[in-house]
């Protein structure tokens, strides 16, 4: 039997989450209900108290309460929710969370489930599932699911929507309570991030690394998919990485809509993780419509790649400075290192003939890689286009050896 965790504000939500309690109760699970509410009495009774709680994460409840702060009272709870859960998850007191909320219990909850490992069930039934979501995820794996109404008591659409909730998150720990040990589990874990520009060379290197005894973890380098390929190598699951599409940097550098923040490419090179690093696709910025694209930028080179995202060429200068935060990043290395330039292409669209072509920008690319990169890291560069087989081959092969010098050290 396992127990699911019903977090929230029980002073205002407690009657739609003893509902949903009652439910998951009759699937013939435990419940164990956590009040972070601030306002007034509860609602529903709950096995940690909004005190017991507070004093788990050292926060002053009475004061808090008494000055009356909505703002500072769900910045606060924001505090005491990953504290408790984590303690309760790490104690195998829980198996699953689910919490019930509009902006206020949602940014609380989902606090509390940001801090909880990758494949520990989290769901949050939310007024504001539908919209972006990015804020409340981060790069975890909450399942966030539209209140349709507001959560404001039970009536003949709630009751439908928090039925299903649930019979979900009761489903979720179902699943994850014996789960069938999947053929590569136990195999080394490898993450390389991909574009659909760089596809090929991952999905070559991907063979020939899993034909090593590796199993290789994609991630599209999309701002969200860099930041969780980063938080997964910082969780220290992973033994190498294959960075060979780095365009996130591009969109960082010059404003675009995939920048995945100041600190991608350092969880590797900080962790001790073997890696190899490539310039993949550090040719182009990502806008939305062409109506998007700043001001700044007329004149430039543009692609359309569909009619939601259109392609800015990243020029000399830009692609100078890239290479320098490129290197730079890779000299935080601690473990081996290689850097492989694709000297034909570093894209599909920038090789020769190709809409991105230009052979000066990626000639102040490399040149400011090679200047400004650590004398003791390889830099090997590859006649050759990045989504060549010998580009991909060069990049597998420089992992391995890297991954067997490692291995060899222990």
């Amino acid at each position: 039997m396992s127990t699911i965790a019903l977090l929230g504000t029980m002073d205002t939500k407690g009657v739609e989450h003893g509902f949903v309690a009652e439910l998951i109760r009759a699937r013939g699970h435990r419940t164990l209900v956590i009040d972070l509410g601030t306002d007034g009495p509860p609602q529903l009774e709950a096995d940690i108290s909004r005190e017991a709680a507070a004093v788990m994460a050292g926060v002053d409840l009475a004061a808090l309460v008494a000055r009356h702060d909505r703002g500072e009272a769900v910045a606060a709870m924001s505090r005491v929710a990953p504290v408790v859960l984590v303690k309760l998850q790490a104690e195998g007191k829980i198996h699953g969370v689910v919490s019930l909320g509009g902006g206020g219990g949602t940014a609380i909850a989902t606090a509390g489930m940001r801090a909880l490992p990758l494949g520990f069930p989290k769901l949050m039934v939310s007024t504001l599932a539908s919209g972006n979501t990015a804020q409340y995820v981060g790069v975890k794996d909450i399942v966030m699911m539209p209140s349709i109404v507001d959560v404001a008591g039970l009536n003949r659409i709630s009751r439908a929507v928090l039925t299903r909730a649930a019979g979900a998150i009761c489903g979720m720990v179902e699943s994850a309570a014996a789960p069938e040990k999947a053929s590569g589990e136990d195999k080394p874990v490898i993450v390389a991030s991909m574009f659909g520009n760089t596809t090929d060379c991952v999905q070559k290197a991907k063979a020939i690394l899993e034909g090593a005894g590796f199993e290789v973890l994609v991630f599209h380098a999309t701002g969200i998919g860099g930041r969780t390929m980063e938080s997964l190598i910082e969780s220290g699951l992973v033994a190498g990485v294959l960075d060979v599409t780095t365009t996130e940097w591009a969109d960082e550098l010059c404003g675009g809509f995939l920048g995945a923040g100041p600190t991608r490419l350092e969880a590797a090179a900080r962790g001790g993780v073997p890696a190899v690093v490539a310039p993949g696709c550090l040719d182009m910025v990502n806008f939305h419509a062409p109506e998007s694209v700043p001001a700044k930028f007329a004149g430039r080179t543009f692609y359309k790649h569909n009619p939601q995202v259109t392609l800015m060429r990243t020029n000399a200068a830009e692609c100078a400075q890239l290479g320098q935060i490129l290197a730079e990043k890779v000299n935080l290395s601690t473990a081996p290192v290689t850097v492989l330039l694709p000297l034909r292409a570093i894209s599909v669209i920038s090789a020769p003939g190709q809409p991105f072509h230009d052979p000066a920008a990626d000639a102040a690319l490399f040149s400011a890689i090679k200047t400004h990169l650590r004398q003791d890291i390889p830099v090997l560069e590859i006649d050759a286009a990045i989504n060549d087989a010998a580009f991909a081959k060069a990049c597998a092969h420089a992992l391995l050896a890297q991954l067997s010098g490692a291995i060899a050290a222990r």
